[in-house]
């Protein structure tokens, strides 16, 4: 009877000390992630703002949407780039012109709600933007743009997207466009890389201060952009290809050059970017049919038609629920990258409601998990802040300071 008394007393010990560490580290984890000034530099939220089933202004639930502002101030984001994607077509000159409008009107619904809620955002233009806006309790959200397609071939068109605010272009998108050529263009490289019309648009966008967004595009593309930039650069939503073997993921050639040129690769919470994907399953035919309407066709649709593309979305992870990667998962990525090149080159670009979600990290909310898991390896609260925004905004302040 004695020892089944030790034996409960302690078990009951146990307990309370688990409790008590699991207390100590949610706590841990709270000081440290509201000290950094975090910032996810990929969404794509402005497709949703242009259909009429989605509020940012209120809390709403993944999967039908992962980024609203109430979550973005649960999860402790302080900043977030929400990108105006526009998918590739033929290049003619109707379908240039349709994508040129397709992206005003996105910049225009971001600074349309952040005017509607102003207590709870604002449109972020420069790099001290950021912590300024913080500051106010308000979150700042910064506008890009996915897929240079709407430039065409007018480099005027450069400035007029910086004008209104734009601060990075990812250059290409799933094909091959006037810029450069893709990482997944199925017919194969057209340029060789940066077209010589490219390289005018990464001298224009060095000389205004833009950023150059080497997401999606080629690896001869992405090298020819280490040569001509004269700053450093940036993946806005890349993972490692040794770890995950998706052709839009960086090599460590890629990551070692990126370092070099002191720019920053942001992981991408995207399940195939995390780990490779079995092509087996039914999910995983039906999700490449609708990705494929995404990256083709979805930009001619009307509204009621693109609200029915992304109802079969939602409805697929319904049906054919995935096995995700986990934030584990994720901090693998930056964990090679820190062994690789260093702390000073990775941070975050979680591509939510572009795909983009984890097992444990499925909305802006849950971005905690990360910071959990870097400090249960051991990170530090340094480290921490460079990987959550301290990297990307070093970057950031640096390509303005060129064009100053």
């Amino acid at each position: 009877m004695l020892k089944k008394s030790a034996l409960f007393t302690s078990l009951f010990l146990f307990l309370i000390s688990t409790t008590a560490t699991s207390q100590e580290n949610m706590e841990k984890t709270k000081t440290i992630h509201e000290k950094a000034l975090t910032v996810d530099t990929h969404c794509d939220t402005p497709m949703a703002l242009l259909g009429e089933d989605f509020d940012v202004g209120r809390k709403n639930k993944a999967p039908q949407s992962r980024v609203d502002f109430p979550r973005m101030k649960d999860g402790g984001l302080d900043a977030i780039f929400f990108a105006a994607f526009t998918s590739q077509r033929e290049r003619t000159s109707e379908n240039t012109e349709a994508a040129y409008k397709r992206a005003h009107e996105m910049i225009d619904s971001t600074y349309s709600v952040c005017k509607r809620y102003n207590s709870l955002a604002e449109v972020a233009i420069n790099s001290n933007d950021a912590k300024r806006i913080e500051g106010t309790g308000k979150r700042a959200i910064y506008i890009g743009m996915e897929n240079g397609f709407p430039i065409g071939t007018d480099i005027k068109r450069v400035k007029e997207f910086y004008d209104r605010g734009v601060r990075y272009i990812t250059l290409s998108h799933s094909s091959n466009n006037d810029i450069c050529d893709s990482s997944t263009d199925k017919e194969g490289p057209e340029h060789n890389g940066l077209s010589q019309f490219g390289e005018k648009v990464v001298r224009e966008m060095n000389k205004l201060g833009m950023m150059i967004d080497v997401s999606h595009i080629s690896d001869k593309a992405f090298f020819d952009v280490i040569e001509q930039s004269k700053v450093p650069v940036i993946a806005s939503h890349s993972s490692v290809r040794s770890i995950a073997h998706h052709p839009r993921n960086m090599t460590d050639n890629m990551i070692k050059a990126l370092a070099k040129n002191g720019g920053v690769i942001q992981i991408c919470l995207l399940d195939d970017y995390i780990k490779d994907p079995d092509t087996t399953t039914i999910r995983y035919q039906k999700a490449k049919e609708i990705r494929k309407i995404f990256n083709t066709t979805y930009n001619t649709m009307n509204k009621t038609e693109q609200d029915e593309v992304r109802k079969q979305w939602r409805e697929l992870g319904e049906k054919y629920p995935k096995k995700l990667p986990t934030v584990a998962d994720c901090v693998d990525h930056i964990d090679y990258v820190k062994n690789l090149v260093g702390i000073d080159y990775v941070g975050i670009g979680s591509d939510f409601d572009g795909g983009g979600g984890l097992a444990d990290c499925q909305d802006v909310s849950q971005m905690p998990n990360i910071t959990a898991e870097m400090i249960k390896r051991g990170y530090t609260e340094g480290e921490i802040q460079k990987v959550w925004g301290g990297n990307f905004f070093r970057v950031f302040a640096e390509v303005e300071k060129h064009a100053n």
